[in-house]
């Protein structure tokens, strides 16, 4: 994936402290890194990929409580 032109956004709902990610999507798909880190590499995620973790995120599936 070529990330040279992306932009790379935090959500809107982040505090500004330096504790999330950043995403940036291309056409290629979706790379997500640490704000903290900015040069310790992403991941990559294709379309569908990121479309069925997002879905994931939101049903609770990733929820530690359960």
């Amino acid at each position: 994936m070529d990330l040279s032109r992306a932009t790379w956004r935090t959500s809107s709902r982040s505090s500004g402290n330096g504790q999330c990610v950043e995403v940036a999507i291309t056409p290629d798909g979706v790379a997500v890194r640490d704000t903290k880190n900015r040069a310790g590499g992403h991941l990559e995620f294709t379309h569908a990929e990121w479309t069925a973790l997002v879905g994931g995120v939101k049903a609770g599936e990733f929820d530690l409580s359960a």
